[in-house]
């Protein structure tokens, strides 16, 4: 999963309560999951027509057996690598058997799972309750609009506690507003009206493929027709004009499959839906899924096709995922249930690896050119070579970052977070380069994918591995110490040259350009939603909207001058704030020119403030070492059949 505004305040809220959870296992009290089955399937009927209020309707019938029923609402929710369930979305819940209603107490110390009494002669429990989803932001993503929705299982069942997963079954039904269609991993075994019935499934795999439905839908097919394993495109969007895609465009999806094919050797799942979602309204996400990934971006991913990558890289990302994440999986993030805490010490294999493949392979299928591919990596780079937050925290401990309350980060640079998905991408860059070299560009990471993902074609179930399974998956490619290799990257404070050697002898240097690229401009625009006003490398500050300070560099020109993010730049050298003017007088600072003066707003303050600086505007790019192999154009280049 990618990391978005969204996640990070659903798990800030929920995070509150971490304290409360053990190391592994439950709390005390709790039976623990047992692999073996349950008394029946479950029946989960879900009425999502409620488009005025935004509410969900659940309705549950469990098999059940005189005596004490703890019911467990997820908690830990594989892809979001914390504990991102929360139970406070689940209201109006009501038990009842043979029509009496039962009571029901909450655990004290572990607030998702709530315990019944089932009278004698009673074989079965009706469950009834309400999701109530998100309205606005401050209350977690909002997901549920009137033009679309996305329904997460994990919000809308009760499983019994004292099982795995695996050995719960449940039988679901869905019923949509009229004129909604539906895409999900689940397979239809009925229709009435509006409502679709679902094949029975395990509950690890009901939870696992989750539905987007709509009034505006459309399906493309990824693969030939009659595919055993079939791959298909699922577009939903707020307007019908959203869905209109130029061939070449569509062709790119089909091509991305045909190149992960390639890469991997194998598919490890029995059809694969990748749903694709354009919203103002709905809450962006990337989220994997087994047979399926979530992906949701603002509208203009066709419209405003080659503005920006970092939508057309997600696909790639959360597809990437099916083979490494789903089923080869670290033991530590492998939990019986999903209310067993998990550890995410491999996260940068897992969502590491995964980035590094997903910017790979959206080059190979061209979703995003090879220029494209070069510009980011350049900015990438320079920001994580020189980020000041190395020289106090490891890459290895950002994996920690799920579990930390994830409130406002006003100096990311410096606190670092996340940093195992982009910054890991470069480590892998490292690697593969490193293997290039020592054999002579022989072999490759895409030879260790092929070995460590591709294995055991049409697997399903997970595949866990540990850090050892890595080291002696690299060295069977590549003899090498690649356990100390790896642990440096990992585990090292300082400096980032490492990264800077990586890229090297990829055959490319950083190096810096007075001005910025218009991929980069474009792609800040179309990511970032905001205007492209970026001296990061230069006065040490980005300026979003109406002269808000998005970013100010740690220990940077700016941060000198005492800005902080969150104030707001009105004027430039006495004249009212524009980009263009803020650029001329950095430029014009250059050497021994006047140093910049801005009139800065701080709550109801107003100051002055002269940032002395003069490098002029700098922003990075990628060179061509000429005495090198071009690895980095190999790794971008798409494989033939």
């Amino acid at each position: 999963m990618l990391p978005n505004a969204n996640r990070l305040v659903v798990i800030a809220t929920l995070t509150a309560t971490l304290a409360v959870l053990v190391s592994s296992g439950h709390a005390d009290g709790l039976p623990e999951p047992d692999d073996r089955p349950y008394l029946g399937p479950i029946t989960i009927a879900v009425d999502a027509t409620d488009l005025d209020h935004r509410i969900v309707r659940v309705h549950e019938t469990l098999p059940a057996a005189p005596g004490t029923l703890v019911l467990l609402y997820p908690r830990w929710i594989p892809g979001w690598h914390g504990p991102g369930g929360n139970v406070a979305q689940l209201a109006g819940l009501r038990i009842t058997a043979g029509g009496r209603t039962l009571p029901w107490t909450r655990d004290g110390s572990q607030p998702e799972a709530f315990r019944v009494d089932v009278p004698v002669g009673e074989t079965a429990v009706e469950v009834e309750f309400q999701h109530v989803s998100p309205i606005g932001a401050a209350g977690g993503r909002v997901a549920f609009g009137r033009e679309q929705l996305n329904l997460d299982w994990t919000q809308l069942v009760l499983y019994p506690a004292g099982h795995w997963l695996s050995a719960l079954r449940g039988r679901a039904a869905i019923t949509l507003p009229p004129g909604f269609e539906a895409a999900t991993a689940l397979r239809p075994a009925s229709t009435q009206g509006n409502t679709t019935g679902y094949a029975e499934e395990s509950l690890e795999t009901l939870f696992d493929s989750p539905v987007f439905a709509g009034r505006h839908h459309r399906r493309v097919e990824l693969d030939a027709p009659g595919a055993p394993r079939p791959a298909v495109l699922q577009l939903f969007a707020d307007e019908a004009a959203d869905l209109e895609a130029q061939p070449e465009m569509l062709e790119a999806h089909r091509e991305l499959v045909r190149q992960a094919d390639r890469l991997f050797g194998s598919r490890h799942y029995r059809h694969y839906d990748l749903m694709l979602l354009q919203s103002k309204v709905l809450g962006s996400i990337g989220l994997e899924h087994h047979e399926s990934s979530e992906n949701g971006v603002r509208p203009g991913y066709f419209k405003d096709w080659g503005k920006g990558i970092k939508a057309r890289q997600l696909l790639a990302h959360e597809y990437t995922h099916s083979w490494n994440g789903k089923f080869r999986r670290p033991a530590d993030l492998w939990t019986p249930n999903l209310n067993v805490p998990m550890h995410d010490s491999l996260l940068w294999v897992y969502e590491g690896q995964t980035e590094y493949w997903g910017r790979v392979l959206a080059s190979r299928a061209g979703l995003v050119t090879a220029e494209e591919a070069r510009d980011q990596l350049a900015r990438s780079m320079a920001f994580r070579s020189a980020m000041p937050g190395r020289g106090w925290r490891s890459l290895q401990d950002t994996t920690n970052d799920p579990l930390l309350p994830l409130g406002e980060r006003p100096w990311y640079d410096y606190q670092r977070g996340w940093d195992y998905y982009d910054e890991m991408a470069l480590v892998w860059l490292d690697v593969d380069t490193l293997i290039r070299e020592r054999s002579g560009d022989r072999r490759s990471l895409d030879d260790f994918a092929r070995a460590f993902f591709g294995i055991e074609d049409g697997r399903v179930a997970p595949l866990t591995y540990r850090f050892e399974d890595i080291v002696a998956g690299l060295n069977a490619l590549e003899p090498y110490d690649w356990a100390t290799m790896l642990g440096a990257r990992l585990d090292q404070v300082g400096d980032g040259q490492h990264l800077l050697d990586a890229l090297a002898r990829s055959g490319w240097r950083l190096e810096w350009d007075e001005k910025e690229s218009e991929l980069a401009r474009n792609a800040r625009q179309a990511d970032e939603g905001g205007p492209p006003a970026h001296f990061y490398w230069s006065v040490g500050l980005d300026i979003g909207k109406e002269g808000k300070l998005d970013d100010v560099r740690w220990e940077g020109p700016a941060w000198r001058a005492g800005l902080a993010p969150g104030q707001q730049v009105l004027a430039v050298n006495g004249l009212e704030y524009k980009r263009e003017r803020l650029e001329a007088a950095i430029t014009a600072a250059k050497g021994n020119g006047p140093a910049v003066s801005l009139l800065v707003k701080d709550g109801e303050r107003y100051r002055t403030v002269t940032i002395e600086d003069h490098g002029g505007l700098r922003y990075p790019k990628l060179v061509r070492i000429d005495a090198i192999p071009d690895r980095l154009s190999a790794i971008f280049a798409p494989r033939a059949p």
